[in-house]
């Protein structure tokens, strides 16, 4: 079972407990992007933070879950570089065990022929750093930081 949801968080940060669904996740990171941990970022650093949370919350809605809901916990912690994150879900593990690598998209490839999917992990490994993967418990724990000199 994941922790209990601490709207208020720890340290100016923000814990949150939710199914996981594409509504639920939507909701979600409106409900972060209001705390204070991220409401006081530039308008840049949020829409980075939005993004990346974004595409590995709809990979745990869309592939660690297929589609079914499930409880997702996301916490969300200032530190001096950045914002750390963590989601813990208990769908799937990670194929292989591992992240994917993801693939950067071909930008001479016209738009209406690039495959569909691969892209997010690139993305999200772009803008973070010390992102980790770890399946314990029965849990997926994904790690990262989302620096804020980027």
């Amino acid at each position: 079972m994941l922790p209990a949801p601490d709207q208020a968080g720890t340290a100016g940060g923000l814990h949150l407990v939710f199914l996981a669904s594409p509504l639920a996740v939507r909701n979600s990171l409106a409900q972060m992007l209001a705390a204070p941990a991220l409401r006081s970022l530039s308008p840049d650093a949020r829409g980075t933070v939005e993004l990346v949370l974004a595409e590995v919350l709809n990979n745990v809605t869309e592939h660690a879950y297929d589609g079914r809901p499930g409880p997702v916990a996301v916490t969300l912690v200032p530190v001096a570089a950045g914002i750390h994150c963590l989601v813990v879900d208990q769908g799937l593990v990670m194929p292989g065990g591992t992240l994917p690598e993801g693939n950067p998209p071909d930008l001479g490839t016209p738009l209406e022929t690039l495959p569909e999917g691969g892209f997010g992990w690139h993305m999200i490994r772009s803008l973070t750093r010390d992102l980790a993967y770890v399946r314990t418990g029965g849990s997926n724990r994904v790690s990262f930081l989302l620096p804020l000199d980027a």
